[in-house]
């Protein structure tokens, strides 16, 4: 029986090396350039928004001067995180109204709308008059 190694990409087992590292394709498309940095930028003001949250439950709990200062911010970084992921949402619905989202047709969709056209193909031929015989045309 062969050698099997089967985590580090050493021997398979027909005996050949497998590579390491296996390309795939995304799963999904990149989302566009506003709708990313709304993203990116909701993100960095929740982090904050928790840290912030930390210090002040902390500095409650120790009973420090800051905690007082620290809760007021807190419930503001609050609203404006939250107003954040809304304009990442937004920036996502005005997006794709402008820009429209681009879909190809399945197989199937292609596949019915050829036998649509196949049909009124044939059902035209079958409409035209029959060429006439001998003769010219009087």
């Amino acid at each position: 029986m062969p050698e099997m190694v089967h985590d580090d990409g050493g021997i398979g087992p027909s005996g050949d090396r497998r590579a390491l590292w296996q390309e795939e394709p995304a799963a999904r498309r990149r989302m566009a350039d506003p709708v990313r940095t709304a993203a990116v930028r909701a993100v960095i003001i929740a982090a904050l928004t928790l840290v912030q949250a930390m210090v002040a439950f902390f500095c409650t709990m120790a009973g420090a001067w800051f905690a007082f200062p620290a809760v007021l911010s807190t419930v503001a970084s609050t609203v404006v995180a939250t107003w954040a992921v809304l304009d990442v949402w937004v920036t996502r619905q005005v997006w794709v109204q402008r820009n429209g989202v681009r879909s190809q047709p399945s197989s199937t969709a292609r596949r019915l709308r050829r036998e649509r056209r196949q049909a009124r193909r044939e059902a035209r031929k079958a409409r035209r008059r029959p060429p006439r015989v001998g003769g010219a045309a009087a």
